[in-house]
């Protein structure tokens, strides 16, 4: 996610700013839902009995292929959409409006201040997509449990209607306290990350403040922003995927689940699927841009009349 120093165009209403901003979300995750797929089998790999389960992410997508079909690649997709609709509206509502409360003068905020709006902005997104959340990573590991075993939620709103009917509604805030956690490490990672290889990479002389640029930058970005949220990110998905046996929940909280899969699959299986998930976060991050900047000159020339690209301050 990257910050324009210039304030929001004041002719686009804000309302329209969060649609443009979820659905240009909802774009980039119909190219990259796949790769979201493999990250939440890799980081569920290794749970009980299955230990061996996937060794790398080529042998999960050949196993999905095989298993599941093509159609599998896209498991969840309903959720992953809603995610994008509920956590990315929200978090670029709102640090668009905090962004505009703290830029004095027509000068933004600070790099320090920008790292904690959009940790403050990743917070409250990702409360309110949660239930999302929860309903995609059920949906993304059910292919991998034997048939007898699987939740088999037909769509998104399926599965939070019968997790709520089954399990409470406070299940559908399950692992909320890690996935804040993530959005808050992610937020504030990839916000100074981008910004300072943006930096440098423009300092080399070779790049103009383009797309190309952009794409250089959040990739770069992505690799940090990877390796920082990966452990919190594995022990999201776990306890959001756990079930209740025998009254009691597969996970005591945050901290069992470190100290169970460092002891029983080694520390580094704390960055379990980095490849995709790093193959995830940059592009996602790269078509987002590219979809709400189009979606931002369009609306200025249809609606607005204008000729002018109008500025977002994602």
């Amino acid at each position: 996610m990257s910050a324009s120093d210039t304030k929001p165009a004041a002719s686009m209403p804000k309302y329209v700013k969060f649609l443009l901003g979820g659905s240009a979300g909802m774009a980039a995750t119909l190219f990259v839902q796949p790769l979201d797929l493999v990250k939440n089998r890799m980081q569920l790999s290794g749970e009980g009995t299955k230990a061996k389960e996937h060794k790398t992410s080529f042998h999960v997508i050949r196993s999905i292929l095989k298993n599941e079909g093509f159609i599998g690649m896209y498991s969840g997709l309903s959720a992953g959409l809603l995610r994008q609709a509920t956590y990315t509206t929200t978090r670029l509502g709102v640090y668009t409006i905090l962004f505009e409360h703290f830029s004095k003068d027509d000068k933004p905020p600070s790099f320090l201040m920008k790292a904690a709006l959009g940790m403050t902005a990743g917070a409250v997104g990702s409360f309110i997509g949660t239930p999302a959340e929860i309903s995609l990573i059920r949906m993304t590991a059910d292919g991998r449990l034997p048939v007898e075993l699987r939740r088999n939620y037909s769509h998104v709103f399926n599965a939070i209607y019968r997790i709520t009917k089954e399990e409470g509604l406070v299940t559908l805030w399950r692992g909320c306290g890690p996935t804040v956690v993530r959005a808050m490490v992610v937020n504030a990672a990839q916000l100074a990350s981008y910004s300072q290889a943006k930096q440098l990479v423009l300092s080399t002389g070779y790049f103009k403040d383009n797309i190309l640029l952009h794409f250089v930058a959040s990739m770069i970005s992505g690799l940090v922003t990877t390796g920082c949220s990966m452990p919190v990110d594995i022990v999201k998905t776990r306890i959001q995927n756990m079930k209740i046996i025998d009254g009691k929940p597969e996970y005591s909280g945050a901290m069992d689940v470190l100290r169970r899969v460092v002891r029983g699959e080694g520390f580094f299986s704390l960055w379990k699927g980095f490849t995709p998930y790093y193959a995830r976060i940059g592009p996602h991050t790269v078509l987002t841009f590219i979809f709400l900047e189009q979606m931002n000159r369009l609306y200025s020339e249809i609606v607005l009349k204008e000729t002018g690209k109008v500025r977002s301050s994602l």
